[in-house]
């Protein structure tokens, strides 16, 4: 009996679980970094350059945990309840500090939280339901969208002002290569003169483009795991009655 015991908290205290806690105590550090001046008091660099930092170490925590759980043997139910949760409260806390800093628009992270928390009451149900909804291709698409998005738009924020969000325009940009800062990085492109404001342009550019990419594949992943369910839930209701 105690022998058992001991080897079941084995299994739940391990190294991959401790790197998955460790990520979730990094979300209050990194909203910390983005919203006060410890950065610059403390150690004399930016806050958007101690941010990257940060979410890549954090967003690195996610591979490495993964990976050692699986070749270690040490996949756990634990493991599986935290990961999931360390992902979404990271990636979440940076999207809302992005909208506070003015670098990625309100309706853009409503969706995508709320994309979170739809999947994750799906998830809910379809357990109770017996199902076992599986991470889908287009779930991984998003997540790699809004780390793309998150980490681009830091860095065109990591030397100085950050852009305003559409540039200052008061809807979303869609015919951006007629915003004046647009127009100018491109033309330094073309004659191989960029700037750093260029840089921060063009980072501004592929983080919002990425923003974009993670909306709509939260859209497509919410549609996709939402019939996955209810055609899990049909075959369910169809053996029932055959047997």
């Amino acid at each position: 009996m105690f022998p058992r015991r001991e080897h079941t908290l084995y299994a739940a205290v391990n190294l991959p679980n401790y790197l998955t806690v460790a990520r979730i105590l990094i979300v209050p550090l990194l909203v910390v970094v983005l919203l006060t001046p410890v950065a610059e008091d403390w150690f004399g660099i930016s806050g958007y350059v101690l941010a990257i930092v940060i979410f890549l170490v954090a967003s690195l925590t996610d591979i490495l945990d993964g990976h050692l759980a699986r070749k270690r043997n040490q996949v756990s139910t634990l493991g599986k309840f935290l990961d999931p949760i360390a992902d979404k409260l990271l990636v979440s806390a940076a999207l809302i500090v992005l909208v506070e800093k003015h670098l990625a628009p309100s309706w853009a992270v409503v969706i995508i939280v709320g994309r979170e928390f739809i999947i994750t009451g799906l998830r809910s149900v379809a357990a109770a339901e017996g199902i076992i909804i599986q991470a889908k291709n287009s779930g991984k698409l998003k997540m790699w969208a809004q780390c793309v998005a998150i980490v681009s738009l830091l860095i065109a924020a990591a030397a100085g002002t950050p852009p305003v969000s559409n540039f200052g325009l008061e809807y979303p940009t869609f015919r951006f290569w007629e915003v004046a800062e647009v127009r100018t990085a491109f033309t330094d492109l073309t004659s191989l003169s960029l700037t750093l404001a260029d840089w921060r342009v063009f980072g501004y550019l592929v983080g919002r483009g990425a923003l974009w990419a993670a909306v709509i594949t939260a859209c497509w992943s919410t549609y996709d795991y939402l019939t996955y369910f209810f055609r899990e839930k049909q075959k369910l209701e169809i053996d029932k009655q055959l047997s």
